[in-house]
């Protein structure tokens, strides 16, 4: 990833622009400050809230009419009745009826007219006293909307763009589902930020690499940058079904019905094989980060096992290279909410950073540190870039070690070969547990205990050339933490928060929508290693990412494996483990056979990213090798993907 010369690059409001944005909040006759922060004045209990339904120009369900998506608004009244026109924050979603939003799972509800009483989430409650409008949109196919939902593709983002073409005057929009008034968005300024976790948030950037004119800020949490990434890596299938699956589950009743064709373009456009075709270039956002105009702040679990890394690195680095205004948090949860890991934190940060992206206000959030990331349960540290400046990209060579099985990991080439047996009864957790046993199932390489921390920070690579003896195999690589911490408990239910039975308020509160959660805390457990960055492959992909093939037993093949970014300390005393090995135990499918593989050591490496470079490892693996421990290391329990395969419904 490349560094940047300063945290963010800010693009100013134009000088017309901030003149008639404060004259919205100044008096005609008495001079104040620029104001810095925005201010509940606005009556929430009094908000306008209203429906319409926004022509997107397609006819995804094939019924001879355009299809409409739904879009229910609270907006504060005053500034209507004042005339001054208001920002938007938008959440486009396919859960708002299905499956809820949040960690309780919060569906919209309505009046007898219509209208929406309770709008999933705090941003309602919080933001529309402040002078915010909050939109939230049901996708395409979903709750009161017309069309099919097709999972990340075009009737996906098409629909969330002509939401934001409708609030600057570019689309069409009508009162109601069928008829022919029309409404206009006369209230907003057009100056519009998206936000949204998992599904939401992957609309968000999907919406953002349109390059659509009023789209100001994202924040995507959770999100997925290109789909062929939920389902596969470099060919090896992360889940048993595809986004035909998927799409069934959020489909509507009308969806549903009408919807055949698409589900069968999915099933067609998304074959089983791991194979890209043209259904996953339309669902490929990162190879359009350069029409990105939105600043991005992005949120990710550094544990999440549903979207994975894996989409932040990808995005990330594709959003430096093109200049990106950017900021990022990086949690140890799994796929949680930030305002589930760091309420108050959260709640102020995102309220300064829409203040400053949205209102224009100066209030610094410009000149902070590009990124907050975890260290340790709620424990939290700064970059001012990231990754850090004097990141580099270091080779790390597996060897013999003095035990058959128990291989070592540094700078020096080695030599011979080391030989493993694909187990789909095992993962990336018995792996570490047994990384100083010889074991059948993967092939080990460890450093000695550190003399001193040492920081990864980025996405790293492993390159291994492979003897298989079947004609399929699937190959998996992890980095390991291997030491004692507290870390958070990302395999458990809660993803590494446990929901307590008290709540605390957030905003403003009606009869039909509280702005009080319930609260949470840090799940923890104490372990013996930690696994910091994974990676997957078919070895059948050697040739190419985007297609595989058979393999002939017994000839050699050489590929690389990308694993997923990260922001990990191995502390002094700990040490760091590069592992290979077959299937993942639940968080790959196992290939059709079990093969055995051998690696040529020799030909086999980590490229990977450490703050200081090369020179840094040299340091903290300097001094005399230490006793390997014997026996068990105990981690999480391990992960229970299986349930995972819905990005972000009801929580």
């Amino acid at each position: 990833m490349p560094n940047r010369t300063r945290s963010t690059i800010w693009r100013p409001l134009t000088t017309a622009a901030t003149a008639a944005l404060l004259a919205t909040f100044l008096a005609p006759t008495t001079a104040h400050p620029a104001p810095r922060e925005s201010r509940p004045v606005h009556s929430y209990e009094n908000a306008v809230r209203e429906a319409v339904w926004v022509d997107t120009g397609l006819d995804a369900d094939r019924d001879g009419r355009p299809d409409r998506v739904a879009v229910d608004i609270v907006r504060p009244r005053e500034a209507a009745a004042q005339g001054r026109k208001v920002p938007v924050i938008m959440d486009a979603s396919p859960y708002y009826s299905c499956c809820g939003r949040g960690n309780e799972s919060q569906k919209k509800t309505y009046d007898a007219n219509g209208d929406v009483v309770r709008m999933p989430l705090f941003y309602d409650n919080y933001f529309v006293p402040r002078g915010y409008a909050v939109v939230g949109v049901d996708l395409a196919g979903t709750n009161r909307s017309d069309g099919c939902v097709d999972v990340g593709g075009r009737s996906d983002i098409l629909s969330a763009k002509a939401v934001v073409e409708w609030l600057n005057g570019r689309a069409t929009a009508y009162t109601t589902r069928t008829g022919t008034t029309r409404a206009k968005a006369t209230w907003t300024n057009g100056r519009t930020g998206m936000i949204g976790k998992s599904w939401d948030g992957t609309i968000a950037n999907g919406v953002a690499a349109t390059g659509v004119k009023g789209l100001k800020t994202i924040v995507p949490i959770s999100a997925i940058s290109s789909w062929y990434d939920y389902y596969f890596q470099q060919g090896a299938p992360l889940y048993d079904s595809g986004p035909d699956w998927l799409s069934d589950y959020v489909n509507s009743p009308d969806a549903r019905a009408t919807c055949a064709a698409v589900q069968q373009k999915l099933v067609d456009g998304a074959p089983r094989t791991g194979d890209w075709t043209p259904l996953w270039t339309e669902r490929d956002y990162v190879k359009d980060a350069r029409k990105v105009r939105a600043s991005v702040f992005l949120v990710h679990g550094a544990q999440d096992l549903n979207v994975r890394m894996k989409h932040v690195g990808q995005w990330w680095d594709a959003l430096a290279r093109n200049g990106v205004e950017r900021k990022i948090w990086l949690a140890q949860t799994g796929h949680v909410d930030p305002f589930d890991f760091r309420r108050a934190e959260w709640v102020k940060t995102l309220h300064r950073w829409f203040d400053h992206e949205l209102l224009g206000y100066d209030n610094g959030i410009d000149r902070e540190p590009m990124a907050d990331i975890e260290r340790a349960p709620d424990q939290w540290v700064t970059s001012p870039v990231w990754p850090p400046r004097g990141t580099a990209a270091t080779t790390l060579r597996p060897a013999h070690g003095e035990q058959p099985g128990v291989g070592t990991l540094g700078l020096r080439k080695g030599r011979g070969t080391e030989t493993f047996t694909d187990d789909p009864r095992r993962g990336e957790t018995d792996w570490a547990a047994r990384i100083d046993s010889a074991t059948a199932d993967k092939a080990g390489f460890v450093t000695g205990p550190l003399t001193r921390d040492l920081r990864l920070s980025g996405s790293s690579k492993v390159t291994v050339t492979a003897t298989p003896s079947a004609a399929t195999a699937h190959l998996s690589a992890v980095l390991v933490d291997l030491g004692p911490a507290a870390i958070r408990d990302y395999a458990a239910s809660g993803e590494g928060v446990t929901t307590l039975t008290d709540r605390d308020c957030w905003g403003a509160s009606t009869t039909g929508d509280s702005a009080c959660f319930l609260r949470t805390a840090a799940d923890t457990t104490d372990v013996e290693h930690t696994v910091v960055s994974r990676g997957w492959a078919d070895l059948g992909t050697h040739a190419s990412a985007h297609q595989g093939g058979p393999l002939t037993p017994g000839k050699a093949y050489t590929i690389t494996l990308d694993l997923a970014a990260t922001d990990h300390v191995v502390p002094a005393g700990h040490r760091l483990a590069l592992i290979v090995a077959g299937t993942d135990k639940d968080l790959i499918d196992p290939p059709s056979t079990r093969p055995t593989l051998t690696l040529d050591l020799s030909r086999t490496k980590a490229r990977v990213p450490f703050v200081g470079g090369a020179a840094a490892f040299a340091r903290a693996t300097a001094g005399p090798p230490g006793a390997s421990p014997t026996g068990h290391l105990d981690g999480v329990s391990g992960p229970s993907q299986r349930a995972g395969r819905i990005p972000g419904g009801g929580r």
